[in-house]
């Protein structure tokens, strides 16, 4: 049987084309790994760029860092040297009369009862208290029987997530208090109806200064609140907020939150024993102590 030997350029040829074949499949696997490894690149790069967004954006949505609140256990008076809302009382009390304004007790009788409402904005007792007993104290506000008093005190930071919520919510009332009193009782309502859980983060500054332009607050006090100012500098009233605490806790037997006093008498059950969970309790004791 005869066979034909392949010729010496046969054979060089099909070296030269075993050696091309052997580098395309060399060029195709290195783009191979090349679209592996740019892909990799580009996964990591989103991975990165998403976690940095998210930072970035649960920053925005945050409250607007620690505060500094002073510690004011060991002052003879709390208040000394502490800028406070205009026309507060001596003991840090924020009046509102029949007019509905912070400071003022225009359109009161002269025999009005002060109706003292100690009250934490992330106390769920005390939003409780609002909804039962808001729209009576309103409407015998209106009609002149009774002066408000309230006493925005802050007990509850520790629950609010690092967020020092209470302080902050009581600071941005304060504001309104003193820079439109007007809106004082809508925001502070505002601010019980959109009331945190405890243990949350609670509402960040952007979201109180939203609720504050609802309550009718101008845009620049609004613009504080939401910036953050509001709660640092020597305009804020963070520290006035932490001397109502103060004098709270040495006016009460016990500092718990709301405490309602009826000129000056507890309503609870160590005074008149008014259980103002009961719808037109309250109602009548304000009655009974006015005669």
């Amino acid at each position: 049987m005869s066979s034909t030997k392949p010729t010496r350029s046969q054979r060089e040829e099909a070296r030269a084309i075993a050696e091309r074949l052997q580098k395309e499949q060399q060029a195709a696997e290195a783009r191979r790994q090349r679209t592996i490894l740019i892909s990799l690149l580009v996964v990591g790069a989103l991975a990165i760029g998403g976690v940095i967004w998210f930072i970035f954006a649960n920053a925005g949505e945050s409250s607007s860092g620690t505060i500094d609140v002073p510690n004011l256990s060991r002052a003879d008076d709390p208040f000394e040297g502490i800028k406070a809302p205009a026309g507060v009382t001596a003991d840090g009390g924020i009046v509102v009369g029949a007019d509905g304004v912070a400071g003022s007790t225009d359109g009161a009788d002269a025999d009005a009862v002060t109706v003292k409402v100690y009250s934490d904005f992330l106390c769920p007792f005390c939003q409780m208290f609002e909804q039962t007993n808001g729209p009576v104290l309103a409407e015998l506000r209106e009609a002149g029987d009774v002066v408000t008093e309230y006493h925005l005190v802050s007990i509850l930071d520790r629950a609010a997530a690092g967020t020092q919520y209470s302080t902050r919510a009581a600071a941005a009332v304060a504001l309104v208090a003193d820079q439109q009193p007007e809106a004082f009782v809508d925001f502070m309502d505002a601010l019980f109806v959109n009331q945190p859980s405890e243990g949350a983060s609670g509402l960040t500054d952007a979201a109180m200064a939203e609720l504050a332009r609802q309550a009718g607050v101008s845009a620049d006090v609004a613009a504080q609140i939401e910036d953050g100012s509001y709660a640092r500098g020597e305009d804020s009233y963070v520290p006035w907020v932490a001397a109502v605490t103060e004098q709270a806790s040495r006016d009460l037997p016990r500092l718990a939150t709301p405490a309602v006093l009826l000129n000056g008498q507890d309503i609870g059950q160590d005074g008149l024993g008014v259980d103002w969970r009961v719808p037109g309790a309250l109602e009548a004791a304000v009655e009974q102590v006015r005669g």
